[in-house]
């Protein structure tokens, strides 16, 4: 079992930023990839940026490129969201995710994941 619990979220406007933080509890030790999955009202739940706990290797969906950065720090079992430019379009519950298939990538399927967190609102204002 792998317990994840995010912070960070809140509403600011067009243009601002906010971090957001994961922290992983648990069997920890199984976990390769962590992953950010946001879902939108109405809207599927999308991956957004990924990293490979092992290796660091990062993804991140186009629409968040230049803007987002995932980071991670092994000694707390953290992975970071830092949201820079943030855009009404962000707007979101975004949801950590813990991925304990043996990968050297990072998948960017929900249903690679096993684990997530209760999700945190963000919303941005125009």
């Amino acid at each position: 079992q792998v317990q994840l619990v995010e912070s960070g979220g809140g509403s600011v406007q067009a243009g601002g930023s906010l971090r957001l933080s994961c922290a992983a509890s648990g069997r920890t030790s199984s976990t390769y990839a962590m992953g950010w999955f946001r879902q939108a009202p109405g809207k599927e739940r999308e991956f957004v940026t990924g990293i490979n706990w092992r290796r660091g290797v990062t993804d991140y969906v186009d629409s968040v490129k230049g803007r987002f950065t995932i980071s991670r720090d092994n000694a707390k079992n953290t992975v970071y969201l830092q949201m820079n430019s943030l855009k009404p379009e962000d707007t979101a519950v975004y949801y950590c995710a813990a991925c304990i298939r043996i990968t050297n990538g990072v998948p960017n399927s929900p249903g690679a994941y096993g684990y997530w967190g209760q999700g945190t609102q963000v919303t941005v204002s125009s």
